[in-house]
């Protein structure tokens, strides 16, 4: 059981997560249309589909999201093996739970990866194949400010623009397991420091 708990929560993010996904799916209208608010203008659902990674980025070939899906893939794995030698060398529990946190992510949004372009039709148009290349479903959005940006700035001038991104519980359980972990760091690696030398005349018993 000292190595499943730490799964269990990965597992728990995951169902959470695609529970979620198939509600909205199902139950909602994608784009402004569908868009629901939570909590006045600051906290909305609004259904839209991701095809890359963070904040939309995408890797610029015919293959790229096969890529990404395979890097996932390999990840997770890492990220699953990690957990089994974090927990077999005796590393903190915070920090085990926050990886397990960062596993149910990782896996929640390569389930969308994987198998959202056969289930829901929703791979990128002239996809290779549907499979690996599902779009992630994001739902969450922080409204704190959208609308079109000042002419004036570079590169980005006149283009619309949301300041926030939107995201899912799969994107959350990360986002949150990586914050805890760097505000921890001096707790969560401190067996991973090197000793301090001690002066020689004390190493030879003087």
């Amino acid at each position: 059981m000292k190595y499943w708990k730490y799964y269990l929560v990965a597992l728990i993010v995951i169902i959470i997560d695609q529970a979620v996904k198939l509600i909205v799916h199902y139950n909602m209208e994608m784009g402004m249309p569908g868009e629901i608010v939570l909590l006045g203008d600051w906290l909305k659902l609004h259904y839209t589909l991701n095809p890359g990674m963070a904040f939309g980025v995408q890797l610029g070939s015919d293959y790229g999201k096969l890529i990404l899906s395979l890097f996932r893939l390999v990840a997770v794995f890492g990220i699953g093996y990690y957990i089994y030698h974090l927990v077999k060398t005796g590393a903190p529990k915070g920090l085990i739970w926050c990886i397990g946190l960062i596993l149910g992510g990782a896996i929640g949004n390569l389930i969308d990866s994987t198998f959202y372009g056969v289930l829901f039709d929703n791979h990128p148009y002239g996809s290779p194949t549907p499979w690996f290349h599902g779009q992630v479903i994001d739902m969450f959005y922080i409204d704190i400010w959208e609308g079109i940006v000042p002419h004036w700035i570079p590169l980005l001038g006149g283009k619309p623009m949301s300041l926030w991104p939107i995201f899912n519980v799969a994107d959350s359980a990360i986002f949150i397991g990586v914050l805890i972990i760097l505000f921890n760091q001096k707790r969560f690696f401190a067996h991973y420091e090197e000793p301090v030398n001690k002066p020689a005349a004390e190493q030879q018993g003087m």
